[in-house]
């Protein structure tokens, strides 16, 4: 059930173990500068072992993809600006050494994980999720940010293979919800996909 999530995790601590000194205050995404980027990207972790400490009482959410539907900044009216501050926090709570900071994160949730089976566990909104349906959106947060970093700073990423494929799989199944038939037509070469087009 971690073995993915481990993978991705422990690449995404190789990646920012690479990140130039000088690189930090430097663009990251949007709003964020780099710090900002990782310290959201580490949130994947922190959550983890937040969540494991907050049981849920039933199962609110079944599947991966229904998380993505249901645990948004609109579906739970959420500011936006709220959200992007909180990514600036995290980056401010890597502290002096980020690097260390997110290796340290990463074997603290690892560790952590290998003491529980599955769990249900209480999410943002107070929805519960079984911790095997959690993982792979934490999967592909860490995927996709990983890859997000590296363009940013301009380095070198290959993602484990289970890695790509796991955030892909849970990318065409949120966009077969809604978006389906766009996203399989430009797979398929038959159109290309609209300006800033996301499925999430």
């Amino acid at each position: 059930m971690t073995t993915t999530f481990a993978s991705a995790a422990r690449s995404f601590a190789d990646l920012v173990g690479r990140i130039p000194a000088d690189a930090w205050s430097g663009p990251g995404l949007g709003d964020w500068d780099l710090r900002s980027l990782v310290g959201h990207t580490s949130r994947s972790l922190t959550t983890v072992l937040t969540y494991l400490e907050t049981p849920a009482d039933r199962e609110d959410i079944a599947t991966p993809r229904e998380y993505y539907a249901r645990v948004n900044p609109a579906a739970l009216g959420l500011d936006p600006a709220d959200v992007a501050e909180r990514g600036r926090q995290a980056g401010r709570d890597l502290g002096d050494d980020p690097a260390a900071a997110v290796a340290d994160l990463v074997s603290r949730a690892l560790a952590r994980l290998e003491t529980v089976d599955d769990p249900l566990i209480r999410v943002l909104g107070g929805l519960g999720i079984r911790l095997r349906t959690y993982l792979p959106t934490r999967t592909f947060e860490l995927a996709v940010h990983s890859l997000d970093i590296a363009r940013a700073v301009d380095l070198s990423l290959t993602l484990p293979g289970a890695v790509l494929e796991e955030a892909l799989v849970l990318a065409a199944r949120i966009a077969a919800e809604h978006q389906g038939e766009t996203v399989l037509m430009a797979l398929t070469g038959r159109d290309s996909l609209p300006p800033s087009f996301s499925i999430v």
